[in-house]
């Protein structure tokens, strides 16, 4: 639920906790800071109107580095939602990536983004069966909104469902602490090696009360708990990519998230069409000589337009026979 700043029954520090403020405040001070010299240039007022303005729409995650792109809710679903506008026409292409292919394509976004959470997306697709096997954009793109937007605390349900998998009564079964979490990657590898590991899966019933009492220690950051409860109840045992990949797959999740369209919308976005239509003519009408040169115009007019490429931490300012334009920086 969106909490009312308005509202004086919320405490002060609920507030400022709840709505990351604290974060892009400092963020943009930072960010001030380090690039005084560019900034100072068009004001410190239009610097901060600025930036506020490309948080509110979602323009300021590209480029960044991980650990800011993931610092708030916020921030996961406005990189969601880059990835898919950038990408989009890979799904309606039909073509299939690897996981080291989709791996390399978030890093053209985030130049630190971390395999292992590529790995763990793509085993959420693949069931574990092979990870190396090619994947479609659109089951790829759901099951790495999941997984990114709850990371931590799908982290902790993979750990409960082990301690399960391992006979572990559920009255011993204990919430992961960060410094297990950060050993999963090397768990899950050590887990995929066993040969001898079950197939069927854990009691769903048992593991839907794990996963209940886990979320009040995860208040919101967690997926719908009637839609967990939900997927649980279907069958008697579950399997953890199993259960994953079906609440990638709800709809309410997706709602919940807003960062995508529904899945038969995912590939729909008139305005790119019309952007992407107009450089393919101007491309091939304009002479061979002057192809190059107009493309490269049209490119930049299309990531202007249709995609969230601007970001203010990039752009700079130019000044050549009296005007001034914006053009974007290569520089971090």
């Amino acid at each position: 639920t969106r909490m009312n700043r308005l509202n004086s029954t919320v405490p002060v520090d609920q507030y400022l906790a709840d709505s990351s403020v604290l974060v892009y405040l400092s963020d943009a001070v930072t960010q001030l800071l380090e690039h005084k010299e560019e900034y100072t240039q068009f004001g410190v007022i239009r610097y901060f109107a600025e930036y506020f303005s490309s948080v509110k729409n979602s323009n300021h995650v590209l480029f960044r580095e991980y650990n800011y792109i993931r610092a708030t809710p916020h921030n996961r679903a406005s990189f969601i939602r880059v990835f898919w506008r950038c990408y989009r026409q890979i799904g309606k292409s039909g073509d299939l990536l690897s996981m080291l292919e989709y791996r390399s394509l978030l890093q053209l976004l985030c130049p630190d983004f971390p395999v292992e959470v590529v790995q763990s997306t793509t085993r959420i697709v693949l069931m574990e069966d092979a990870i190396d096997c090619l994947m479609s954009f659109s089951d790829f793109l759901f099951a790495f909104q999941l997984q990114f937007y709850y990371q931590e605390f799908l982290d902790s349900v993979l750990v409960i469902y082990q301690d399960l998998l391992a006979g572990k009564s559920p009255n011993t079964v204990i919430v992961p602490t960060s410094t297990s979490i950060e050993q999963l990657p090397s768990v899950v590898a050590e887990e995929n090696d066993k040969d001898g590991q079950q197939q069927d899966g854990v009691e769903s019933s048992t593991l839907a009360q794990c996963i209940d009492a886990l979320c009040d220690r995860f208040k919101h950051s967690h997926p719908s708990r009637s839609c967990m409860k939900e997927i649980l109840h279907e069958t008697d045992k579950v399997c953890y990519y199993s259960f994953l990949m079906n609440l990638a797959k709800h709809e309410t999740i997706n709602q919940t998230i807003g960062a995508l369209p529904s899945k038969d919308e995912l590939l729909i976005d008139p305005e790119m069409d019309q952007e992407l239509d107009k450089l393919i003519a101007q491309i091939s009408v304009s002479p061979s000589s002057n192809s190059s040169g107009s493309a490269v115009g049209g490119l930049k007019e299309v990531q202007r337009k249709a995609s969230p490429r601007r970001n203010i931490h990039h752009r700079r300012k130019v000044e050549s026979d009296g005007s001034t334009e914006e053009t974007d920086s290569s520089e971090n």
